[in-house]
């Protein structure tokens, strides 16, 4: 193809040469993808091992494109082909590029011209852009490249900042929270439609949503039709990434319109409107290209030896299970997670980020740990990235687990694994684990230690795994409506059926499993650390035993709103554990507890408990842990808080307790009860009723008591002596 010069007046502003009909001139290297200048638009892309590349250019759902234009010898410095193209419609235009080199797959090299690839940094994609909408799978290029235009106003928002102590995290599916037709939105499992329900969030207490990922995926990865039923299986989770920088169009109402990214802005604008923070649940383990049998593209196509891990024969490293390693820490794949989490954080006003198999991370290019992974350093000291709380899953598919060890540079919190094993364990009444429950329940100090117990994000179930209402019903997984055999998902989950498998109709059994809902809650709830909720748990939701849901858009994985007034008494408990925390700034403390009287008030910051006072028993057979938080120690002395006595009971029967005293004038309350019904299994705080004996209390069996000692009244007391 010929290229004309044109004469130059103002380079800066007009074209310099004209390829295929269009005004074209160099580009600027940075920064990489499609962005909008001066009458025109700046495509950059990054190949080193290409030797020619051209940018393809299609007008809207086209199946051909309108225009292919090769950037000429002159357009590239170093590794980047960069060129500004003039007199574009922006709003019709999708683009991807072709890239020329050799293709040797021993060597790391699979460059095909045959595909056009994806840009990385597209800010938008088409191609799915209504979910479940069948694609045309003969397009050459279904995963098509766009531009956003930056015109969204935020009216004065911007991230919240809530400190890391005060969070109570909720973690939720965009789709599934609103899918199901009772949720009674306008728009069903959208973006909007979740915005809908934001009272019912602000109702429950929490102030952080974790959403599982939002960046483009393709449902229709893997997807297949199960024999005898018809059911369309997806990609529902979204686990697959493959426009790291463009939100999920098929989850927005305004998906066939192309405006998901105002739609997703204007989520994460209410939200904060009702001081609620926005995490983000990201993929830089993997991509949606999988092996070498996978789709190409994009990385694969630009440049696959510098973006995966490859063996020396060229093969794919799979640390992540599923198919491919991103190569996080070459220099050129740093930059790249760096500047989508900034360009996150910046643009979508992300408070925070979840990182899916974080263990692959700190991997070198041959998948060894290294001892100071400079992607994890670079993001720990980014300072656009600086008020954004980073969340690890520190372990992967390589066997790797660092719970607790994960590089954390002063600021990696991590999802804490040892705490969901422990605590779910204790519940179900094991034995040997008093002392080890006793740890994890106050913020795994041997374990974070150095970082705080904001460090440790508490969850006893979350996406993957059973929820809450299957844990107290199931002895074993029950995944057949996968079509794997029940052979995929954990085996290993600490649950437990009370005695029959699923539902039940036997009241006694029902009962036992609703204590135990609530034992769970209470515990999560009251635990030292960063609570994590799974959106569902609250109302009892039930996935009917199937621990790995990532390939249901049903009503097996969907938010069920009717349980809403079906498990209102469970979902009042959870609203009352929710503000008690709250309320109590010495069960949200950052730091961990020294477990002596370090601020002069008589007693100790924490002290354990037995059956009698002061004496707690750590022996095997011990099935019972009660602790005492002493308020003038909270936040270091500087806030001045109620005493909280908890007494988690996972023995069959009931036991007897002696109660700590408390100082002269105050007297125990009690906030919770999980033997009690409703409503007198908890109360509003600030309404607890004065419990009858102020020397010891009834625990019943596999219950969990909370009891608060307001320190005003013992104030009161001390500073009126004749009273």
């Amino acid at each position: 193809m010929s290229v004309e010069h044109v004469p130059r007046d103002r380079i800066d502003s007009y074209p310099t040469h004209r390829i295929a009909g269009y005004g074209v001139r160099p580009g600027r290297p940075m920064p990489f993808g499609a962005t909008l200048v001066p009458g025109g638009v700046n495509f950059s892309v990054f190949s080193n091992g290409a030797d020619a590349m051209s940018l393809v250019l299609y007008r809207r759902g086209a199946p051909a494109p309108m225009a292919e234009l090769p950037f000429p010898r002159g357009f590239r410095v170093g590794g980047v082909f960069a060129m500004v193209v003039y007199g574009l419609d922006y709003e019709d235009l999708e683009y991807g590029y072709r890239a020329y080199g050799p293709e040797r797959p021993r060597f790391g090299d699979r460059f095909d011209p045959t595909r056009v690839l994806a840009d990385p940094y597209a800010r938008s994609v088409s191609g799915r852009d209504v979910w479940g909408a069948v694609p045309d799978w003969e397009r050459e290029y279904p995963y098509r490249s766009r531009l956003v235009f930056d015109d969204f106003d935020w009216d004065g928002d911007t991230p919240l900042r809530v400190p890391a102590e005060d969070l109570v995290v909720y973690e939720a599916h965009v789709r599934g929270f609103t899918r199901n037709p009772n949720s009674g939105v306008r728009s069903p499992g959208t973006y909007a439609g979740l915005a809908e329900k934001i009272p019912y969030l602000r109702e429950l207490g929490v102030n952080c949503v974790e959403l599982m990922p939002v960046f483009e995926f393709d449902e229709f990865e893997n997807s297949r039709v199960l024999p005898g039923t018809g059911e369309r299986l997806y990609n529902y989770w979204g686990y697959s990434t493959l426009g790291f920088y463009a939100p999920k169009a098929g989850y927005a109402a305004t998906g066939r319109y192309g405006m998901q990214a105002d739609e997703l802005k204007t989520l994460v604008r209410q939200l904060h409107r009702a001081g609620i923070e926005v995490v983000l649940d990201v993929v830089f383990n993997h991509t949606a290209e999988g092996n070498e049998n996978g789709p190409t593209i994009s990385f694969r196509g630009l440049d696959n030896a510098v973006y995966y891990m490859l063996t020396p024969s060229g093969q794919y490293y799979n640390f992540s299970g599923t198919g491919n390693t991103f190569n996080c820490n070459h220099p050129v794949v740093r930059d790249f997670v760096l500047d989508c989490l900034r360009f996150w954080a910046s643009e979508y006003h992300i408070d925070g980020f979840r990182f899916d198999l974080a263990a692959i991370l700190d991997r070198d290019i041959h998948g060894a740990p290294l001892a100071n992974p400079p992607l994890l350093e670079s993001l720990a000291h980014d300072p656009v990235l600086r008020d954004c709380k980073l969340i690890a899953e520190a372990w992967d598919a390589g066997g790797l687990y660092q719970v607790g060890n994960f590089p954390n540079y002063g600021r990696w919190a991590e999802w804490n694994g040892k705490y969901r094993d422990t605590v779910r364990r204790f519940l179900k009444g094991d034995p040997a684990l008093a002392g080890e429950m006793a740890t994890r329940y106050t913020g795994s100090s041997d374990l974070y230690g150095g970082r705080g117990a904001v460090a440790s994000v508490n969850f006893v179930t979350c996406h993957d795994g059973f929820t809450l209402n299957d844990l107290v019903s199931y002895d074993e997984k029950h995944n057949e409506a996968n079509g794997e055999g029940n052979r995929d998902g954990a085996d290993d989950n600490n649950s437990w059926n009370h005695g029959v498998e699923g539902p039940t109709d036997d009241p006694d059994i029902a009962a036992l499993r609703l204590r135990q809902l609530k034992n769970a809650m209470a515990i999560l709830l009251t635990s030292h650390g960063v609570p994590m909720l799974l959106a569902g748990d609250e109302v009892a939701n039930t996935q009917n035993g199937n621990n790995n849901a990532y390939c249901h858009d049903s009503e097996l994985s969907w938010f069920d709103w009717e349980l809403v007034e079906k498990n209102a008494e469970l979902l009042s408990f959870v609203r009352a554990c929710v503000a008690f925390r709250h309320a109590h700034p010495v069960l949200r403390g950052a730091g961990h507890f020294r477990g002596t009287d370090y601020a002069g008030t008589g007693y100790q910051d924490l002290s354990w408990h037995g059956v009698r006072a002061w004496e707690p028993d750590w022996s095997p057979g011990s099935r019972f842990v009660a602790s005492l938080r002493c308020g003038g120690h909270a936040k270091g002395g500087t806030v001045q808080d109620d005493f909280v006595y908890v007494a988690v009971n996972s023995h069959w029967e009931a036991l007897d307790v002696e109660l700590p005293r408390l100082p002269e004038g105050a007297r125990w309350r009690v906030f919770a009860d999980t033997s009690l019904p409703a409503p007198r299994d908890a109360h509003a705080p600030g309404t607890e009723p004065e419990a009858a004996d102020q020397a010891a209390y009834r625990v019943g069996p596999r219950s969990v008591v909370v009891l608060v000692g307001p320190r005003a009244a013992a104030q009161a007391s001390s500073d009126n002596p004749s009273d």
